[in-house]
């Protein structure tokens, strides 16, 4: 039997629903489940989660986008607005990677695809705050300030 595509074209537009052929090849009668990459397929488009699924993957395969390496020595931190923030173990690290954020953005965009990172911003790791413990006084204007 041929496929008249004309009018398939003409119920998609009509109903507005378009679905993959290979769906309807799976199911052969209407009451038969749908395979569930089939649905979890059809909400991620319909829903437009491309993208987050794309940067949520770069946070999984980190290790290897990047490589061990440097995977053992930082971590991504946030993906904002095409600006990724990585934080760097040391401050050597931090330094090294801002050398080679050029190569490593390039790494990044090859390598995850569907992320959209413009921009690579590094940060060394976290210093002490003297913020809080037992000689803190609310109001006072920085870190052991004894010149009231």
């Amino acid at each position: 039997m041929k496929r008249d595509i004309a009018r398939e074209l003409f119920r998609s537009y009509r109903t507005k629903s378009r679905k993959n052929s290979s769906q309807e090849e799976d199911r052969t009668k209407k009451d038969d489940p749908e395979k569930l990459s089939n649905i979890l397929n059809d909400l991620v488009v319909s829903r437009d989660w491309k993208k987050g699924i794309a940067e949520g993957t770069l946070f999984i395969k980190w290790p290897e986008i990047v490589g061990n390496e440097i995977a053992d020595h930082c971590e991504p931190i946030t993906l904002y607005e095409g600006k990724l923030t990585i934080r760097a173990e040391s401050t050597s690290w931090a330094t090294q990677l801002r050398l080679i954020s050029p190569e490593l953005l390039k790494n990044i965009r090859s390598r995850s695809e569907g992320a959209l990172v413009d921009e690579v911003n590094v940060i060394g790791p976290n210093a002490p705050s003297w913020k809080r413990g037992l000689r803190t006084i609310r109001g006072a204007k920085g870190p052991r300030d004894t010149y009231g």
